[in-house]
């Protein structure tokens, strides 16, 4: 990872907060396996303001928002807002790996961080049971201050990529992490201005038209390309083929790269072939990172746990390494104030410590995972994303959520990649099946806009009802 070495200084994924997790185990869940190529050179990087990728469609008739990663980077954070957003985010992080641990098995990573922001776009326009149902999916606590504690979460975010270099004081790139954020919609689809603007203010997330009716290929691929560029070409193909249709009216998307050093690197010269044991007790033989460090370490019931910093000190990896044979109780049990209780109890100290490199991909579909954690109702034809529209604004739906995953870690440090976008389309009414009037029945002929009953009868007999 050549990459690496272009950043004078590093850091790392906020915990929970940013990463998700790794299950062990063998491969399986959708993962995608990569062929550790190293990653394309340097490109200039983007802004936590999404710009347009030049495609051929038309259609997109937006200009892009100004740059508002000064505003924000700038802006007065609430903590105490910040930290309930924060336990809630690793209370639905450990919801969603546990659903993936049951249901898909093998290797997991995802970026809660990443789903929670879509999310939470989608929620600003949801109504009625549909918006308590994403509440309880998502442990969205805070209700409506979610959406400005969304934009304290990238300001701190953004405060972290300088760091001042001890030696010279010089103000140095921590690590590098974007955000990015954006909206795709129908050109010409009646979106609720209140709305938008909402999500403007808090998230950064500019409208682009497209043409979704007219070419649902090609807004896919360009889609994909946004995408592709936020996280430098690890997610390539966040929406798959057939995923986005004529009756599509709005994807929300949220992408995330992260890019950093570790504080003390491995040396690639200890790196040697180990032992493996995966979940289901097979072996395998991969390489395996020494070194011997001081850092903070704790053994709490059932596991041990080592908090590897990334350069600049201000954030890390933890890893945590449950118990021989205990590996599924522990992480049943896992929620999050177990896990900070794990954080609360790291300490400093010094040993050994082996660790096998590793890189691969996690592709999702978290309908079924978010229905069973509580928001069904955002699918299908009973779901209220009225908050969406102007007027009325009735029958939108959630299609599916999709979220795709890249993570590498090696001697030199980490790199990890992540995207979400939620896929939001105009349902079809709902169906009764057959209604035969074929037994007596009542009519009425009314004025819409007054509910004048105009005329009012019935029918008893059909056959004596006929003409002549």
């Amino acid at each position: 990872m050549n990459r690496r070495r272009v950043l004078s200084a590093s850091g790392a994924l906020l915990a929970l907060a940013l990463a998700g997790c790794a299950g062990d185990g063998t491969g399986g869940g959708g993962d995608t396996p990569t062929d550790g190529s190293e990653s394309p050179t340097d490109a200039d990087t983007p802004t936590d303001t999404p710009t347009d990728t030049p495609t051929d469609t038309p259609t997109d008739t937006t200009t892009d928002p100004p740059d508002d990663d000064a505003t924000t980077v700038d802006r007065e954070v609430d903590e105490e807002r910040l930290a309930k957003l924060a336990a809630d985010n690793a209370a639905f992080a450990l919801d969603l790996y546990r659903y993936q641990a049951d249901e898909a098995g093998g290797n997991q990573f995802f970026s809660p961080y990443s789903v929670s922001v879509a999310l939470a776009m989608t929620y600003a326009g949801a109504r009625g049971e549909t918006r308590e149902g994403i509440a309880e999916a998502m442990h969205y606590s805070l209700g409506e201050a979610v959406h400005p504690a969304f934009a304290d979460m990238r300001a701190a975010l953004q405060a972290r990529e300088t760091t001042t270099d001890p030696v010279d004081d010089e103000e140095v790139d921590a690590f590098k992490l974007e955000t990015a954020n954006a909206l795709w919609g129908e050109e010409g689809f009646p979106f609720s201005e209140a709305y938008l603007a909402l999500l403007e203010e808090h998230y950064g997330a500019g409208l682009r038209t497209a043409d979704f009716a007219g070419d649902p290929g090609g807004e896919r691929e360009r889609i994909n390309d946004w995408v592709a560029e936020q996280t430098e070409d690890e997610i390539a193909d966040l929406l798959p083929a057939g995923s986005i249709t004529p009756q599509t009216v709005l994807v929300l998307t949220n992408a995330i790269y992260f890019l950093a050093g570790w504080a003390h690197e491995f040396d690639p010269e200890k790196t040697e072939d180990g032992t493996f044991t995966a979940l289901d007790g097979t072996e395998s033989t991969v390489p395996m990172m020494h070194q011997e460090v001081r850092t903070d370490y704790a053994d709490v019931a059932g596991a041990e746990a080592v908090e590897l910093p990334y350069a600049g000190g201000d954030v890390s990896m933890v890893l945590i390494l449950p118990d021989e044979g205990a590996f599924r109780h522990f992480e049943k049990h896992l929620d999050a104030d177990r896990l900070f209780d794990i954080f609360d109890s790291l300490g400093d100290a010094k040993g050994k410590l082996a660790l096998p490199r590793f890189e691969y991909e996690t592709g999702i579909q978290l309908s079924d995972a978010l229905s069973a954690l509580g928001m069904g109702d955002a699918f299908g034809g009973g779901a209220n994303l009225s908050g969406m529209v102007e007027g009325d604004g009735g029958g939108l739906a959630i299609d599916e959520v999709y979220h795709d995953a890249f993570v590498s870690v090696d001697e030199e440090g980490t790199e990890a990649a992540a995207a979400t976008g939620v896929v939001v389309f105009e349902s079809a009414p709902p169906e009764w099946g057959e209604l035969r009037f074929d037994r007596p029945f009542l009519f009425c002929i009314r004025d819409r806009p007054t509910d004048a009953v105009l005329f009012l009868g019935r029918v008893t007999d059909a056959g004596d009802a006929q003409s002549d």
